[in-house]
């Protein structure tokens, strides 16, 4: 076979000719657009139950309308791998609302706190991608809750599967005094052109995208597939910075500047331009080989760009000036002023916990307060936006009330968790509550510990909560205690920075989950120690002795 042939049939690329799937995922793709599960969920299986639904649907499709199966409760994570889908199949489901750009308004958050009540057992969870994510739903009650939501402009619409999943922005746009342009627009287009298009439901992967004019870069765009990031030309015209190919899971790499100058009004048409590129020529015969992060490694930024302009665009796009630098903290927690006189309050939720109820005096006090208008953020937080300056300390108070806290100590600031072995397939260890007894302990030992520090905590290698990129970066695995027994554990990468350096893995550093909080508390102090002045973690954990990480 001659080796173009070869490599063709490799990739399964389809702008290489090769259309026949080489498998199972592709297949199930190719049978039917995953779009189409919507119309089965509303006429078939909600009204026949769970054991109506065709396993292809169950396990694939229904992705692409924001629902996966969740985990049986009392799996223990020493069967993660081993268990078949069906039999780490509970009878519910977890359900992503996508929530574009961060922003919400009072009636959309109302309705969130409803369905979170009403049909999920109470439960909500803010993504470190934006979204809410309910649990315990059962396919009878998916059409009212898609009903619920579609009145008030939301939707679950990819909010999964190999989709163009949610649009991250700026929670500030439009009212940040610094930023340099508000990206709301583009977002708005990109969505309402090109979200649940049939042009666009069949991907090699999944297809992360952000877009925002924010100093903070609190999109944090070097993670993601493609990002349009806020720039100014030389001419002093706002316009935006494309990168391509971001993304960490077991092969993590940071995304490449395409050295363009994007306008505003571009955006859209150069959104589409890179996802057809992905869509045309990534990977599709490996599920770990298919995102666009390995098509821009293997091409590089050079040649990605020229086949976006000749074969997608048309057009040449001039080239542009790289952003700014980001600030040290990329959060909007705390109070700040807005640029109409107003102020935003962000405030923290441990690791993006919250619940229906809580949603429902979220919104009373955004209503009381301020606007009613609402965001969420990449950190799993939120902020409250358009609040007059006599009531910013009332509503900090009144949120306090309810331990939302809008000056929270660093640990509670800057700690993540994914959702962990309570809820997902994949999970190896617990999470979520493992990370909230993390902030307590921490903030009972080390009261007076003041400097950034992110800490990320994730059940499984796949990196939800961006453990690369974290300070200090718990990857949860079983691990054998003193006792020689299999328990509950998390190796550790030290060091990392978004956009900078993934984390340093010391070798054999890992920990029980019972010893997480010793281990922290040991190598927080050892750096606070240590540290020169204005030092980060990240900078002395690389000169530190390896015995002062252990």
């Amino acid at each position: 076979m001659p080796p173009a042939t070869k490599r063709k049939r490799g990739e399964g690329q389809w702008a290489l000719g090769y259309r026949e799937p080489l498998n199972k995922n592709e297949e199930n793709k190719k049978n039917d657009d995953g779009l189409n599960v919507r119309r089965r969920i509303i006429d078939i299986y909600s009204k026949a139950g769970f054991d109506s639904i065709d396993p292809a649907d169950l396990r694939g499709r229904f992705r692409w309308y924001g629902l996966y199966t969740q985990r049986k409760p009392g799996i223990d994570g020493g069967k993660t791998a081993i268990l078949e889908d069906e039999e780490l199949d509970d009878r519910y489901f977890m359900m992503r609302v996508r929530i574009d750009g961060g922003q919400l308004s009072g009636p959309q958050l109302r309705a969130i706190a409803d369905i979170a009540t009403r049909y999920a057992r109470g439960t909500a969870d803010i993504t470190d991608r934006q979204n809410v994510q309910f649990h315990w739903i059962a396919i009878e009650d998916v059409p009212a809750i898609w009903e619920r939501l579609e009145s008030v402009g939301l939707s679950t619409m990819e909010a999964c599967g190999d989709t163009p999943r949610v649009i991250m922005g700026c929670p500030l746009a439009g009212i940040a005094e610094d930023e340099v342009l508000d990206a709301t627009p583009q977002v708005r287009e990109i969505h309402d052109r090109y979200i649940g298009s049939p042009e666009f439901s069949n991907l090699p992967r999944k297809f992360k995208t952000a877009l925002s004019g924010c100093t903070a870069h609190c999109t944090v765009h070097e993670i993601n597939d493609v990002a349009f990031v806020g720039t100014v030309n030389e001419a002093g015209e706002p316009g935006y910075q494309a990168f391509v190919g971001g993304g960490l899971s077991t092969n993590p790499m940071f995304a490449k500047s395409l050295g363009v100058f994007v306008k505003p009004e571009q955006a859209h048409e150069v959104w589409k331009g890179i996802v057809s590129v992905f869509r045309d020529y990534g990977y599709r015969r490996l599920r770990h080989r298919a995102r666009i992060k390995f098509l821009v490694n293997d091409w590089g930024a050079a040649k990605f760009r020229e086949v976006l302009e000749k074969e997608y665009l048309g057009y040449g796009l001039p080239d542009g000036p790289e952003p700014a630098a980001p600030l040290p903290r990329r959060d909007h927690v705390g109070i700040s002023r807005q640029k109409d006189g107003n102020y935003y309050v962000g405030f923290a939720p441990k690791v993006g916990r919250v619940n229906g109820p809580l949603l429902g005096v979220i919104a009373d006090l955004a209503e009381r307060y301020g606007s009613g208008r609402v965001a969420t953020t990449v950190e799993q937080k939120m902020v409250i936006l358009d609040v007059p300056e006599e009531n910013t300390e009332p509503l900090a108070a009144a949120l306090a009330e309810h331990d939302l806290q809008v000056r929270p100590s660093t640990f509670r600031r800057q700690t993540m968790a994914c959702t962990g072995i309570e809820y997902c397939k994949l999970a190896i260890v617990e999470t979520k509550q493992r990370a909230m007894d993390l902030i307590d302990e921490l903030e009972k030992r080390l009261p007076g510990f003041d400097q950034p520090l992110t800490i990320n905590v994730n059940g499984c290698p796949n990196a939800c909560a961006r453990i690369q990129v974290a300070d200090i970066g718990l990857k949860g695995q079983l691990v054998v205690d003193e006792n020689g027994d299999q328990v509950e554990g998390f190796q550790i990468h030290l060091g990392g920075q978004v956009g900078a350096t993934f984390g340093k893995k010391v070798r054999g550093l890992k920990t029980t989950s019972a010893g997480l909080t010793d281990y922290v508390e040991r190598v927080v102090r050892n750096y606070d120690e240590q540290r020169q002045d204005g030092e980060t973690f990240a900078a002395w954990v690389q000169r530190a002795d390896d015995a002062d990480l252990k």
